[in-house]
């Protein structure tokens, strides 16, 4: 579909069109709603819709797929944002700069969150597992939509006559252009894929297991136990491995004196695949460390496993030899 079939689509469906795009992109399809959103107000400024529905539609679609997640994040938790790594091309990235977004600005996150790639589709589920109330979820989520809205149909308002130009454009290219676009997605899709394979193949093999780790500390050997987790993880679950050390991945460089390097250095997570930890113990290993392995499963293995856990404020001394 052409940018000009995706205009005479808006002319025929319309507010349906509008409704369906952006609420797949708000419960986490990859089909972009700002296009059809910047498409439609063009048409409402050539009198071809009404923009006031076309905002109403919209805004409605978000605030359905924004509380499926909302909801989602208040009863599973932190499964949600596991859920969300897992099938992202991008493995943790993506939850972790919303996690730190969040730790950062609280609910403000959620005003602009819908500009940020990522951070739209986790901010909502992640408000519902740091039990944000109801009320002060749909305010400053609302403000968010009427943000994002506002600004899309703005855009289209604003560069009618050069988005018609454009749209004229595409469809003198007919076909090439689409063929171009969806080639360009596939390259982008494969090179993300391919970087995600390429760390988790790395590593794999460097992986120690939760009963490794376990005989490592009966056995009096003392290693180095460090969460990797963000701030905000660690606050909604409140369970750490016994003795080990906070340290945030922006932070490890800065921190590595507290490191020893003739000791094991365990990093746990709470990710599936393990990606944070991973990128710690890489981290680590440029610096010069060698005794440095991520923690297979994270903290969730660890407790499928019976070991005990600790809360916070137990944590963060390295124990003497």
């Amino acid at each position: 579909m052409t940018s000009a079939d995706l205009f005479a689509l808006l002319t025929q469906y319309g507010l349906a069109l509008v409704f369906a795009n952006v609420l797949l992109e708000q419960v986490g399809l990859p089909v972009p709603a700002v296009p059809t959103l910047i498409v439609a107000g063009a048409l409402a400024a050539q009198g071809q819709a009404s923009i006031v529905e076309i905002f109403g539609v919209a805004t409605v679609a978000c605030l359905i797929g924004d509380g499926i997640w909302y909801v989602a994040g208040r009863r599973y938790g932190l499964g949600v944002l596991r859920f969300l790594c897992k099938v992202s091309l991008s493995p943790d990235s993506c939850v972790r700069q919303t996690e730190s977004q969040y730790g950062k600005w609280g609910s403000a996150t959620l005003v602009f969150g819908k500009f940020i790639p990522g951070v739209s589709t986790v901010a909502p589920p992640l408000a519902g597992a740091m039990k944000t109330s109801w009320a002060r979820f749909l305010l400053f989520n609302t403000l968010g939509i009427f943000l994002w809205v506002g600004v899309a149909l703005g855009i289209g308002v604003v560069f009618r006559t050069q988005l018609v130009a454009l749209l004229g454009r595409f469809e003198e290219l007919g076909t090439l252009a689409l063929q171009i676009v969806v080639v360009l997605l596939a390259v982008f899709i494969a090179f993300k894929w391919w970087q995600r394979e390429r760390l988790f193949r790395a590593l794999r093999l460097a992986r120690i297991t939760v009963g490794e780790l376990r005989r490592l500390m009966d056995e009096g050997r003392r290693p180095v136990v460090v969460d990797v987790r963000s701030p905000t993880v660690r606050e909604i679950d409140g369970r750490f491995i016994p003795g080990a050390l906070e340290i945030d991945l922006a932070d490890l460089e800065r921190r590595r004196a507290e490191l020893p390097a003739d000791r094991e250095i365990v990093f746990y997570c709470s990710c599936p695949n393990d990606a944070s930890a991973a990128a710690a113990a890489k981290q680590l290993m440029r610096l010069g460390f060698q005794r440095v392995r991520p923690l297979q499963g994270g903290i969730d293995e660890w407790i499928a496993a019976g070991y005990e856990v600790e809360p916070r404020g137990q944590a963060g001394q390295i124990a003497p030899r």
